[in-house]
């Protein structure tokens, strides 16, 4: 979490290069607003309020999921004609990509854990926060770094796989979960 806003503009440049425009510094900053703010102002509540801290930490999951339902649930609204008119092509591939990372990741987070000797607890648990990638993130940064460069359109279509990759990860898990 903490690394997130200097690796991803690196990674970003190290595997995009220059085929995509993208501003590192752009980048750095809005994965500091999305990943790194919430987790200052989380420990800062926790610390000067725990009171407080504790009330709003019932309700938290229920509203992180309400909020990235809404933010993904919008990606793929704004995008429906689009997909209704032949740019559904596209659909089936993302999905199929969708899936098969979100697969890996699960599966790879059960078995490097079991395979070092870790418990099934523990494993489970790799396998969980491993599948669930923070696709989210993907969708607030398509959204923030295409901005400089695209139409609303292309900045809507840019953020589709992340919107259609976290609704998959949250069903994926969740069914993991529930059968586990």
């Amino acid at each position: 979490t903490m690394l997130a806003s200097v690796m991803t503009p690196l990674l970003v440049k190290l595997l995009v290069g220059n085929s995509v425009s993208v501003s590192g510094v752009g980048l750095a900053a809005a994965t500091a607003k999305v990943v790194l703010l919430p987790v200052v102002l989380g420990m800062v509540v926790n610390a000067k309020a725990p009171r407080l801290s504790r009330v709003v930490s019932r309700f938290a999951p229920f509203g992180s999921c309400l909020l990235v339902a809404l933010i993904c649930g919008g990606v793929v609204a704004e995008n429906a004609s689009c997909l209704a008119l032949g740019g559904g092509n596209y659909l089936g591939t993302i999905l199929a990509s969708v899936f098969a990372l979100h697969s890996v990741g699960f599966l790879a987070g059960y078995l490097v854990p079991k395979g070092c000797g870790f418990s099934e607890k523990t494993a489970r648990t790799v396998s969980i926060e491993t599948g669930m990638q923070n696709s989210a993130l993907a969708v607030v940064l398509a959204k923030s770094c295409s901005a400089a460069v695209g139409t609303g359109a292309e900045i809507s279509l840019v953020a589709l796989p992340g919107a259609l990759s976290a609704t998959m990860h949250s069903c994926l898990g969740s069914i993991l979960a529930a059968y586990w």
